[in-house]
Protein backbone atom coordinates (compact mmCIF):
# COMPACT_ATOMS: atom_id res chain seq x y z
CA UNK A 1 0.00 0.00 0.00
CA UNK A 2 2.77 2.22 1.55
CA UNK A 3 5.30 3.25 -1.23
CA UNK A 4 8.46 5.41 -0.63
CA UNK A 5 6.97 8.43 -1.14
CA UNK A 6 4.67 8.10 1.28
CA UNK A 7 7.11 6.91 3.69
CA UNK A 8 8.78 9.85 3.42
CA UNK A 9 6.08 11.52 4.36
CA UNK A 10 5.82 9.64 7.37
CA UNK A 11 9.11 9.78 8.52
CA UNK A 12 9.43 13.75 7.81
CA UNK A 13 6.10 14.63 10.22
CA UNK A 14 7.60 12.25 12.66
CA UNK A 15 10.97 14.37 12.68
CA UNK A 16 9.08 17.44 12.84
CA UNK A 17 7.29 16.06 15.94
CA UNK A 18 10.75 14.70 17.09
CA UNK A 19 12.69 17.99 16.81
CA UNK A 20 9.89 20.19 17.75
CA UNK A 21 9.64 18.34 21.03
CA UNK A 22 13.15 17.96 21.90
CA UNK A 23 12.86 14.69 22.70
CA UNK A 24 16.34 12.65 22.80
CA UNK A 25 15.00 9.47 22.41
CA UNK A 26 15.49 7.44 19.15
CA UNK A 27 13.48 4.65 20.71
CA UNK A 28 10.43 6.74 21.15
CA UNK A 29 10.93 8.68 18.36
CA UNK A 30 10.26 5.28 16.29
CA UNK A 31 8.11 3.92 18.30
CA UNK A 32 5.85 7.14 17.29
CA UNK A 33 6.99 7.00 13.68
CA UNK A 34 5.82 3.06 13.84
CA UNK A 35 2.59 4.11 15.19
CA UNK A 36 1.79 6.84 12.77
CA UNK A 37 2.40 4.60 9.84
CA UNK A 38 0.36 1.75 11.41
CA UNK A 39 -2.51 3.84 11.75
CA UNK A 40 -2.66 4.58 7.94
CA UNK A 41 -4.00 0.54 7.96
CA UNK A 42 -6.76 1.59 10.57
CA UNK A 43 -7.83 4.08 8.19
CA UNK A 44 -7.58 2.02 5.30
CA UNK A 45 -9.86 -0.42 7.61
CA UNK A 46 -12.27 2.55 8.75
CA UNK A 47 -12.75 3.04 5.76
CA UNK A 48 -13.95 -0.05 4.34
CA UNK A 49 -15.76 -1.11 7.32
CA UNK A 50 -18.00 2.33 7.14
CA UNK A 51 -19.21 0.50 4.06
CA UNK A 52 -20.25 -2.22 5.65
CA UNK A 53 -21.42 -0.45 8.35
CA UNK A 54 -23.74 1.87 5.32
CA UNK A 55 -25.16 -1.75 4.02
CA UNK A 56 -26.30 -1.98 7.54
CA UNK A 57 -27.91 1.17 8.36
CA UNK A 58 -29.86 0.70 4.81
CA UNK A 59 -31.32 -2.34 5.83
CA UNK A 60 -31.97 -0.70 9.58
CA UNK A 61 -34.33 2.03 7.31
CA UNK A 62 -35.71 -0.99 5.59
CA UNK A 63 -36.59 -2.56 8.55
CA UNK A 64 -38.22 0.33 10.31
CA UNK A 65 -40.09 1.01 7.32
CA UNK A 66 -41.88 -1.95 7.73
CA UNK A 67 -42.79 -1.41 11.51
CA UNK A 68 -44.56 2.04 10.51
CA UNK A 69 -48.19 1.64 12.15
CA UNK A 70 -48.95 2.16 8.87
CA UNK A 71 -46.40 0.61 6.25
CA UNK A 72 -46.92 1.03 2.65
CA UNK A 73 -46.94 -1.62 -0.14
CA UNK A 74 -43.32 -0.71 -0.47
CA UNK A 75 -42.66 -0.47 3.10
CA UNK A 76 -43.36 -4.19 3.14
CA UNK A 77 -42.13 -5.63 0.59
CA UNK A 78 -39.23 -3.38 -0.48
CA UNK A 79 -36.15 -3.48 -2.80
CA UNK A 80 -33.75 -5.09 -1.59
CA UNK A 81 -31.28 -4.36 -4.41
CA UNK A 82 -28.54 -2.24 -2.20
CA UNK A 83 -28.57 -4.25 0.54
CA UNK A 84 -28.10 -7.41 -1.42
CA UNK A 85 -25.77 -5.92 -3.29
CA UNK A 86 -22.83 -9.04 -4.28
CA UNK A 87 -19.81 -6.39 -4.25
CA UNK A 88 -20.82 -4.77 -0.66
CA UNK A 89 -21.70 -8.25 0.52
CA UNK A 90 -18.15 -9.71 -0.81
CA UNK A 91 -16.50 -7.03 1.51
CA UNK A 92 -18.74 -8.04 4.13
CA UNK A 93 -17.88 -11.62 4.56
CA UNK A 94 -14.16 -11.20 3.38
CA UNK A 95 -12.59 -13.42 6.55
CA UNK A 96 -9.47 -11.33 6.30
CA UNK A 97 -10.85 -8.05 6.87
CA UNK A 98 -13.28 -9.11 9.62
CA UNK A 99 -10.63 -10.97 11.84
CA UNK A 100 -8.34 -7.40 11.64
CA UNK A 101 -11.98 -5.50 12.07
CA UNK A 102 -12.16 -7.63 15.27
CA UNK A 103 -8.29 -7.59 16.32
CA UNK A 104 -8.18 -4.04 15.80
CA UNK A 105 -11.48 -2.91 17.66
CA UNK A 106 -12.69 -1.15 14.48
CA UNK A 107 -16.18 0.01 14.38
CA UNK A 108 -18.71 2.28 13.64
CA UNK A 109 -21.28 1.42 16.43
CA UNK A 110 -20.59 5.03 18.62
CA UNK A 111 -21.01 6.57 15.20
CA UNK A 112 -24.29 4.89 13.18
CA UNK A 113 -25.12 8.89 12.53
CA UNK A 114 -22.49 9.14 10.14
CA UNK A 115 -22.85 5.85 7.31
CA UNK A 116 -26.80 6.57 8.31
CA UNK A 117 -26.58 10.07 6.81
CA UNK A 118 -24.20 9.05 3.90
CA UNK A 119 -26.97 5.98 2.76
CA UNK A 120 -30.18 8.64 2.78
CA UNK A 121 -27.93 11.24 0.80
CA UNK A 122 -26.93 8.43 -1.61
CA UNK A 123 -30.40 7.47 -1.84
CA UNK A 124 -31.64 10.39 -3.58
CA UNK A 125 -28.90 10.27 -6.14
CA UNK A 126 -30.30 9.48 -9.88
CA UNK A 127 -27.35 6.63 -9.78
CA UNK A 128 -29.00 4.84 -6.62
CA UNK A 129 -32.53 5.21 -8.48
CA UNK A 130 -31.63 4.56 -11.46
CA UNK A 131 -29.91 1.73 -10.59
CA UNK A 132 -32.55 0.35 -8.40
CA UNK A 133 -35.09 0.91 -10.69
CA UNK A 134 -33.47 -1.36 -13.78
CA UNK A 135 -35.09 -4.77 -14.83
CA UNK A 136 -31.71 -6.39 -14.13
CA UNK A 137 -28.51 -5.58 -13.29
CA UNK A 138 -25.03 -7.75 -13.52
CA UNK A 139 -22.26 -7.95 -10.86
CA UNK A 140 -20.60 -4.59 -12.81
CA UNK A 141 -23.35 -2.89 -11.97
CA UNK A 142 -23.29 -3.33 -8.49
CA UNK A 143 -20.00 -2.81 -8.59
CA UNK A 144 -20.04 0.29 -10.40
CA UNK A 145 -22.99 1.58 -7.92
CA UNK A 146 -20.52 0.81 -5.02
CA UNK A 147 -17.61 3.41 -6.82
CA UNK A 148 -20.28 5.84 -7.26
CA UNK A 149 -20.98 5.63 -3.30
CA UNK A 150 -17.73 5.85 -2.49
CA UNK A 151 -16.33 8.57 -4.99
CA UNK A 152 -19.14 11.00 -4.67
CA UNK A 153 -20.86 10.48 -1.38
CA UNK A 154 -17.99 9.00 0.99
CA UNK A 155 -15.24 10.73 -0.39
CA UNK A 156 -17.25 13.86 -0.22
CA UNK A 157 -18.84 13.89 3.05
CA UNK A 158 -17.73 16.74 5.07
CA UNK A 159 -18.73 15.32 8.67
CA UNK A 160 -16.99 11.91 7.71
CA UNK A 161 -13.56 14.60 7.18
CA UNK A 162 -14.67 15.83 10.41
CA UNK A 163 -14.51 12.52 12.24
CA UNK A 164 -11.00 11.58 10.84
CA UNK A 165 -9.18 14.91 11.50
CA UNK A 166 -10.42 14.12 15.17
CA UNK A 167 -9.39 10.65 15.20
CA UNK A 168 -5.50 11.94 13.63
CA UNK A 169 -4.22 14.88 12.67
CA UNK A 170 -2.41 13.61 9.79
CA UNK A 171 -5.43 11.30 8.45
CA UNK A 172 -6.77 13.30 5.83
CA UNK A 173 -2.65 13.79 4.67
CA UNK A 174 -3.77 9.88 4.21
CA UNK A 175 -7.18 9.84 2.85
CA UNK A 176 -6.63 10.49 -0.64
CA UNK A 177 -4.25 7.33 -0.73
CA UNK A 178 -6.39 4.93 1.28
CA UNK A 179 -9.50 5.56 -1.30
CA UNK A 180 -7.32 5.20 -4.03
CA UNK A 181 -6.25 1.50 -2.30
CA UNK A 182 -9.79 0.68 -1.77
CA UNK A 183 -11.59 1.88 -5.15
CA UNK A 184 -8.69 -0.14 -6.79
CA UNK A 185 -9.51 -3.11 -4.71
CA UNK A 186 -13.13 -2.60 -5.36
CA UNK A 187 -12.19 -2.41 -9.52
CA UNK A 188 -10.10 -5.77 -9.00
CA UNK A 189 -13.40 -7.95 -8.07
CA UNK A 190 -15.23 -9.84 -10.47
CA UNK A 191 -17.62 -11.56 -7.98
CA UNK A 192 -19.15 -11.01 -4.77
CA UNK A 193 -17.17 -14.62 -3.48
CA UNK A 194 -15.78 -14.10 0.41
CA UNK A 195 -11.97 -14.13 -1.41
CA UNK A 196 -13.02 -11.76 -4.42
CA UNK A 197 -11.86 -8.44 -2.46
CA UNK A 198 -8.20 -8.69 -1.33
CA UNK A 199 -6.95 -6.78 1.45
CA UNK A 200 -4.17 -4.62 0.69
CA UNK A 201 -0.48 -4.93 3.24
CA UNK A 202 0.57 -1.66 4.72
CA UNK A 203 4.07 -2.09 3.00
CA UNK A 204 4.44 -2.18 -1.05
CA UNK A 205 7.61 -3.73 -0.53
CA UNK A 206 9.63 -6.24 2.27
CA UNK A 207 12.33 -3.81 3.02
CA UNK A 208 9.92 -0.24 2.97
CA UNK A 209 10.00 -0.63 6.84
CA UNK A 210 13.12 -0.94 7.37
CA UNK A 211 13.92 2.34 4.68
CA UNK A 212 11.55 3.83 7.27
CA UNK A 213 13.34 3.40 10.16
CA UNK A 214 16.94 3.77 8.69
CA UNK A 215 16.00 7.35 7.36
CA UNK A 216 14.32 8.20 10.67
CA UNK A 217 17.71 7.33 12.31
CA UNK A 218 20.29 8.59 10.25
CA UNK A 219 18.66 12.04 9.80
CA UNK A 220 18.83 12.45 13.35
CA UNK A 221 22.10 10.61 14.49
CA UNK A 222 23.74 12.99 11.55
CA UNK A 223 21.85 16.13 12.62
CA UNK A 224 24.86 17.86 13.94
CA UNK A 225 27.16 17.07 10.77
CA UNK A 226 24.35 18.35 8.42
CA UNK A 227 23.68 21.29 10.35
CA UNK A 228 27.08 23.34 9.32
CA UNK A 229 26.70 21.93 5.73
CA UNK A 230 22.85 23.74 5.26
CA UNK A 231 23.98 26.70 7.31
CA UNK A 232 26.99 27.28 5.49
CA UNK A 233 24.81 27.47 2.12
CA UNK A 234 22.10 29.75 4.28
CA UNK A 235 24.32 32.71 5.33
CA UNK A 236 22.24 35.56 3.67
CA UNK A 237 19.18 33.72 4.81
CA UNK A 238 18.16 35.14 8.04
CA UNK A 239 18.07 31.57 9.81
CA UNK A 240 15.42 32.58 12.59
CA UNK A 241 12.81 32.79 9.26
CA UNK A 242 13.98 29.58 7.66
CA UNK A 243 11.21 27.12 8.45
CA UNK A 244 12.15 24.36 10.42
CA UNK A 245 10.26 22.12 7.33
CA UNK A 246 12.80 23.00 5.11
CA UNK A 247 15.84 22.40 7.30
CA UNK A 248 14.43 18.90 8.29
CA UNK A 249 13.70 18.55 4.34
CA UNK A 250 16.80 19.20 3.45
CA UNK A 251 18.56 17.04 6.47
CA UNK A 252 16.43 14.60 5.29
CA UNK A 253 17.49 15.04 1.74
CA UNK A 254 21.32 15.00 2.67
CA UNK A 255 21.55 12.19 4.53
CA UNK A 256 19.28 9.85 1.93
CA UNK A 257 21.98 11.08 -0.38
CA UNK A 258 25.03 10.36 1.70
CA UNK A 259 23.97 7.35 3.60
CA UNK A 260 21.41 5.67 1.02
CA UNK A 261 23.84 5.08 -1.82
CA UNK A 262 22.30 2.85 -3.92
CA UNK A 263 19.56 5.58 -4.26
CA UNK A 264 20.03 7.66 -6.86
CA UNK A 265 20.65 11.21 -5.76
CA UNK A 266 18.37 12.33 -8.65
CA UNK A 267 15.50 10.70 -7.16
CA UNK A 268 16.13 11.89 -3.97
CA UNK A 269 15.89 15.19 -4.93
CA UNK A 270 13.13 15.28 -6.91
CA UNK A 271 10.80 13.81 -4.04
CA UNK A 272 12.19 16.12 -1.32
CA UNK A 273 11.52 19.21 -3.71
CA UNK A 274 8.07 17.65 -3.60
CA UNK A 275 8.02 17.38 -0.14
CA UNK A 276 8.48 20.92 0.89
CA UNK A 277 5.85 22.01 -2.14
CA UNK A 278 3.63 20.36 -0.11
CA UNK A 279 4.50 20.52 3.45
CA UNK A 280 6.52 23.95 3.52
CA UNK A 281 5.84 27.31 2.85
CA UNK A 282 4.74 28.80 -1.12
CA UNK A 283 8.54 29.90 -1.89
CA UNK A 284 9.89 26.60 -0.19
CA UNK A 285 10.23 24.78 -3.61
CA UNK A 286 12.82 27.23 -4.95
CA UNK A 287 14.70 27.49 -2.19
CA UNK A 288 15.18 24.03 -0.74
CA UNK A 289 15.86 23.55 -4.59
CA UNK A 290 18.97 26.05 -4.66
CA UNK A 291 20.11 24.85 -1.64
CA UNK A 292 19.94 21.33 -2.27
CA UNK A 293 21.95 21.62 -5.78
CA UNK A 294 24.82 23.59 -3.96
CA UNK A 295 25.52 20.81 -1.28
CA UNK A 296 25.26 17.88 -4.36
CA UNK A 297 27.58 19.95 -6.07
CA UNK A 298 29.97 20.29 -3.79
CA UNK A 299 29.47 16.29 -2.37
CA UNK A 300 30.27 15.75 -6.01
CA UNK A 301 33.07 17.59 -6.12
CA UNK A 302 34.76 16.30 -2.41
CA UNK A 303 33.68 13.12 -3.50
CA UNK A 304 31.46 12.07 -0.52
CA UNK A 305 29.08 10.55 -2.78
CA UNK A 306 30.07 8.27 -5.18
CA UNK A 307 28.97 9.76 -8.75
CA UNK A 308 27.09 7.01 -10.06
CA UNK A 309 24.69 7.77 -7.70
CA UNK A 310 23.56 10.69 -9.73
CA UNK A 311 22.45 8.79 -12.68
Amino acid sequence: MLNRRHLRVKVLQSLYAFFQSGNTSLNAGEKELLFGIERIFDLYLYQLSLLIEIQRQAQRILEENRLKRIPTRDDLTPNQRFVDNECLQGIIHNPVLQAKLKQRKISWSEDLDVPRKIFIQFRESNAYKEHMEKETVTFENQKELILRLLKNHVCEFELLHHFYEEKSIYWLDDWELINKMIIKGIKAMNSGAEDAFELMNLYKEADDKKFAIALFHKTILNDKEFSPMIAAKTQNWDIERIALMDIIIMKMALTEIIKFPEIPVKVSLNEYIELSKMYSTPKSKIFVNGILDKLVEELISSEKISKFTTK
